[in-house]
């Protein structure tokens, strides 16, 4: 069994600022951390691992920092991990970002499964997953919060997928994507074998010319058919609070009454 976890460092969007002049995330000095998302990815990768064995294989698209997100994920219990990490890959909006992730999974070969966290916190799209699918032709399974069943051999996953008003039932061939919700599992936390494992680790980088077949015009910047714009925090509501005073209940509830009736609320 070989899985592949595909994670992202994103900034602590508790701690993220808006630039009011420009409409930019300010970045510096931000801590940065693992997708949290990602983090149930991460943990239903191990968890197969440990019930069928073979090996997990963690990738990252950023700038060398990153290398932190993927020793974290070593950490926890992945056994190899690959950075991308090119200038030629800036700029990159989900679906460019999902072709270099593509190429890079093509690259490595032979898996069984792809788990990707839902979306990522701080562009909340969820595209990336369903993109590398379509760019690798895999059937995708989005919004997994259970694995039914799976079997490696007969090459077939029956997951639980969560929808807006229940849970859905689908039975797909493999290889497949799997993009993976909360609620999955409990990611664990790393362990101290995992952590000494992880800071002796040499992390290999890919650049864009470590791609095979990759076409330069699809990457980064140039090759994103979407632009930010703007990003900006939406302006503080205006409102007020009446309290309804009265003699006694039914004359509240029929003074509430009557001005929600006013109000065309009811």
């Amino acid at each position: 069994m070989h899985a592949i976890v595909c994670i992202k460092q994103v900034p602590d969007t508790t701690e993220v600022k808006i630039n009011p002049e420009t409409g930019t995330l300010i970045r510096e000095g931000v801590p940065s951390i693992v997708n949290p998302w990602d983090t149930y990815a991460i943990e239903e990768a191990i968890r197969l691992k440990e019930k069928f064995g073979g090996k997990v294989t963690v990738i990252s698209m950023g700038p060398p920092q990153a290398k932190e997100a993927l020793k974290e994920a070593v950490s926890m219990g992945c056994d190899e991990a690959i950075l991308l990490s090119d200038r030629a890959f800036a700029g990159s909006d989900t679906w460019a970002t999902a072709y270099t992730l593509s190429r890079a999974i093509r690259k490595i070969g032979d898996f069984d499964i792809i788990l990707c966290g839902k979306q990522a916190i701080d562009g909340d799209t969820g595209q990336v997953g369903p993109g590398i699918a379509r760019q690798l032709r895999l059937n995708q399974l989005t919004n997994v919060i259970k694995i039914r069943e799976i079997d490696f051999e007969r090459r077939d996953v029956v997951v639980e997928r969560l929808l807006e008003e229940g849970l859905e039932v689908v039975r797909s061939r493999l290889p497949a994507l799997l993009t993976v919700v909360k609620g999955i599992n409990e990611p664990r936390y790393p362990t101290f074998a995992g952590i000494r494992r992880a800071a002796r680790m040499e992390i290999p980088v890919w650049t864009a010319e470590d791609l095979p077949g990759v076409d330069r015009s699809l990457l980064g910047l140039e090759g994103s058919p979407t632009r930010v714009v703007k990003v900006f925090s939406p302006p503080p509501r205006s409102g007020r609070c009446e309290i309804i005073q009265g003699e006694s209940v039914e004359a509240m509830a029929e003074a509430l009454a009557e001005k929600l009736l006013a109000a065309k609320v009811i």
